[in-house]
C-alpha cells in the first residue's frame, strides 16, 4: 500500500507536469457558460475559455465540487493508501471544501483528511506542490499538515487585471468606478486575505503595476528568493508574463519559477487578462 494521496480541487491551478510527477487528483469543479455546463479542464482547455470569455459578453458562473463527487474520489483511494489529504481552495469562496468535509465525515474513515488553504489558485497551488514534494519524500501526515499550516500562515499572493470590466460584471465593483478605473487605465494590486480577494493597491499602466508588484515582494520577502519559488500564473497575455519574469529575475535572486495558466473558475470572476505571483517553501 503507498503512503499519501493527495488530492485538490480545480480552485488550485496545478500545471500538468506536476499532476504527473506527484499523482495528483485534481477533482474538478463546473462552468455554466452561456447555458451549458462544462467540467473544468475536461471539457474545456484553457487557451478556449479565454477566447470565449473574449468574444461573449456575459459572464460564465462557476459550480462548486459536489458531494458525492468528493465521495467517489475519496472512497477510490481508500484500499490503496495510508493517508488521503485532500488541500481545497477557500472555504470562504466556494461551498466547494465544505462538500469534502461532508463525504469525508459519511465515510467516516480516520485516514482522511482535509486541509483549507483559504486561499485560490496559485496561492493554493504553492500548498498543494509542497505536500506533494513532502508526500513524495516519505514525511507523516502529521508533518505535512504542521508544515502546510506554517505555510499558509506566511503565504503571500497579489495579482492585477488587464481590465476592470470583469470585475465590475461579476459585483466586486461599481460601474462608475470600473469606467473611470479603465479611462485613466488605472490598474488594480489585488490581494488574497482569509480566501477572500480585496483591494491592496493601484497604479496606472502595465508596466507601473508589474515594477509595484516586484517592490511589494522585495518589501515583503527581501531580495533574496533563493529559498523560495516563485509561482507566476497568467491567462492569455504571455507578454504581460515575460515582463513580469524578467523583472524579477533583474531586481531579485530567483532559485525558481513555476508558470500557471490561471484557469477557468478565477479567470470567470477576473477575465483571461490576468497576471498574479505568489512566493512559497516548496
Amino acid at each position: 500500500m503507498n503512503n499519501i494521496k493527495i488530492i485538490c480541487d480545480s480552485l488550485s491551478d496545478i500545471p500538468k507536469e506536476f499532476i504527473d510527477k506527484y499523482d495528483i487528483e485534481v477533482v474538478p469543479l463546473s462552468i455554466i457558460f452561456n447555458g451549458r455546463e462544462y467540467i473544468d479542464g475536461v471539457d474545456l482547455t484553457e487557451d478556449e475559455f479565454y477566447k470565449m470569455l473574449r468574444e461573449n459578453e456575459s459572464l460564465p458562473k462557476t459550480s462548486q465540487v459536489t458531494y458525492m463527487s468528493f465521495k467517489n474520489a475519496f472512497e477510490k483511494y481508500i484500499d490503496k493508501y495510508e493517508e488521503i489529504l485532500y488541500i481545497g481552495g477557500s472555504s470562504n469562496a466556494s461551498g466547494t471544501y465544505q462538500s469534502a468535509v461532508m463525504a469525508k465525515n459519511d465515510i467516516e474513515n480516520k485516514n482522511i483528511h482535509t486541509f483549507d488553504t483559504l486561499s485560490l489558485s496559485i496561492g493554493s497551488t504553492c500548498l498543494v506542490l509542497s505536500a506533494a514534494k513532502l508526500a513524495k519524500e516519505g514525511k507523516s501526515i502529521e508533518e505535512i499538515i504542521k508544515h502546510l499550516t506554517n505555510l499558509k500562515n506566511n503565504l503571500s499572493v497579489l495579482f492585477t487585471v488587464e481590465t476592470l470590466e470583469y470585475l465590475q460584471k461579476g459585483g466586486r465593483m461599481s460601474l462608475a468606478k470600473a469606467t473611470i478605473g479603465n479611462m485613466l487605465n488605472i490598474k488594480p494590486i489585488l490581494r488574497l486575505d482569509e480566501g477572500l480577494v480585496k483591494h491592496f493597491s493601484q497604479a496606472r499602466g502595465k508596466k507601473q503595476v508589474i515594477n509595484n508588484i516586484v517592490e511589494i515582494i522585495k518589501e515583503q520577502q527581501g531580495e533574496d528568493l533563493t529559498n523560495k519559488t516563485i509561482i507566476i500564473g497568467y491567462g492569455d497575455n504571455e507578454g504581460d508574463l515575460k515582463i513580469l519574469k524578467n523583472n524579477l529575475c533583474e531586481n531579485l535572486n530567483v532559485k525558481d519559477i513555476v508558470v500557471v495558466n490561471i484557469g477557468s473558475c478565477i479567470c470567470a470572476h477576473t477575465g483571461p487578462g490576468v497576471l498574479g505571483i505568489a512566493c512559497c517553501d516548496i
